[in-house]
């Protein structure tokens, strides 16, 4: 007997039937005996079928109004499920983010959670049994008692909080891949599920690409030491043994991973945009006066790379998101009379490939092998940055799937 929190997202309650499925799996966990707390997205397409409405309604909307809009698509599929499983002979009732509550920052469409108040759901865990069904990706502003939303991918976000608040022994993640992968398996067919994988790889994999969990999911997993485990929920309920281990990853503390390789995954990004800023004067305040008016603008700047000739001058190249690209080259035009610069050049077909692994502590030359297998494939490298546990490379990005299935095979995982 445990308790676990179980999340599902749009595409496993996409409609009435897969909604039953899911209360398949949840009737599973609570005939093993244990306490569930269930948290829901809204079903495939509802949300971006209500953010069209608000659009359409007016281009320039209430932010929290759209907030109330958007966070109804949540509502709608936790009471479906509650029903759903009150049919299975099942005590269940559905929980918005303001009933817990689930409090957040007043930052409407990409709040961040700031507490989460589990006390009610324990206590009926205890005098009833009953299964929490929640809505995720929302939550209340307290001062302002108003509904805001976590951005996209938030339900991940919520399902982990939840786990802390109420002290679960992990938090299931269902989706509709069952777990991650070494890299995406629709670049590289071999690419191999991961047993498991620490919170600090999943967190640079989730930041750097891979799609499988919110990174904001992964540092709440990280900071309360929450085991997340990444399913499927097309599993057929029935074949699944809730005692046993099923078909998944684990991402947990490094200290439960006893031996990991060198490498664990390959990760890559084709949203970049880089921009490239020519003969700029080698002098303090250069640097602020670039990327001060980007923080300013809240553009992320990533990989930084600085040369400096012999005349006194740098160049300087760094990367956006390729959704801001637009903002930044417009931010960096206005600065240029601060800046001093003499020419701009940027560039839009551009990819990240990134290679993640906490072995590389304890390894010398990972880099240079890459740096080695790229260059016999004449791929160019453009920028790199570097960290403890991860390097990337920024090429062109026609290259993107040669460079990800060669360092995929150059460092073993093929055969992981």
């Amino acid at each position: 007997m445990g308790r676990l929190v179980m999340k599902f997202g749009g595409t496993s309650v996409a409609n009435i039937e897969r909604i039953k499925n899911v209360a398949l799996h949840v009737k599973r966990e609570v005939d093993a005996g244990h306490d569930v707390a269930v948290v829901v997205s809204a079903m495939s397409g509802k949300t971006n079928e209500l953010v069209a409405w608000a659009t359409e309604t007016s281009p320039l909307h209430d932010a929290r109004e759209y907030d109330a809009i958007v966070a109804s698509g949540e509502q709608v599929t936790s009471g479906l499920l509650a029903i759903a499983l009150q049919t299975l002979g099942i005590q269940a009732r559905s929980w918005q983010g303001w009933q817990i509550p689930i409090h957040t920052s007043e930052a409407h469409a990409s709040a961040r959670i700031t507490g989460v108040d589990g006390e009610e759901i324990i206590k009926r865990f205890k005098e009833r049994k009953e299964v929490a069904v929640i809505a995720g990706f929302q939550g209340i502003h307290k001062t302002t008692g108003r509904i805001t939303t976590l951005g996209r991918g938030g339900s991940d976000t919520s399902a982990v909080a939840i786990a802390a608040a109420i002290h679960a022994d992990r938090c299931d993640i269902y989706t509709d891949v069952d777990g991650v992968y070494t890299t995406d398996p629709r670049v590289v067919p071999k690419a191999k599920r991961l047993a498991k994988v620490a919170f600090e790889e999943m967190l640079e994999m989730a930041s750097l690409g891979a799609k499988v969990l919110q990174v904001r999911s992964v540092e709440l997993g990280m900071v309360h030491n929450v085991p997340v485990f990444v399913r499927s929920s097309f599993d057929k309920p029935e074949d699944i043994d809730p005692r046993g281990t099923p078909p998944g990853t684990l991402i947990c503390s490094e200290e439960e991973i006893m031996e990991s390789q060198v490498v664990t995954g390959i990760a890559f990004s084709k949203d970049e945009a880089q921009i490239s800023i020519r003969n700029i004067q080698d002098k303090p305040g250069v640097a602020a006066a670039i990327f001060g008016p980007l923080a300013d603008a809240s553009i992320n700047v990533d990989m930084i790379v600085q040369n400096v000739s012999e005349d006194g001058t740098t160049d300087l190249t760094f990367t956006v998101p390729a959704s801001e690209f637009p903002r930044a080259r417009e931010t960096i035009v206005k600065a240029q009379s601060k800046i001093g610069y003499a020419k701009l050049d940027t560039a839009t077909d551009v990819a990240k490939v990134s290679v993640i692994g906490i072995g590389m502590r304890s390894h010398a030359g990972v880099a240079a092998q890459a740096f080695a297998a790229l260059a016999e494939r004449n791929i160019n490298i453009r920028a790199i940055t570097t960290s403890e546990i991860k390097f990337s490379l920024l090429i062109d990005a026609a290259y993107t799937e040669l460079a990800v299935r060669t360092l995929h095979t150059l460092y073993g995982l093929d055969q992981a």
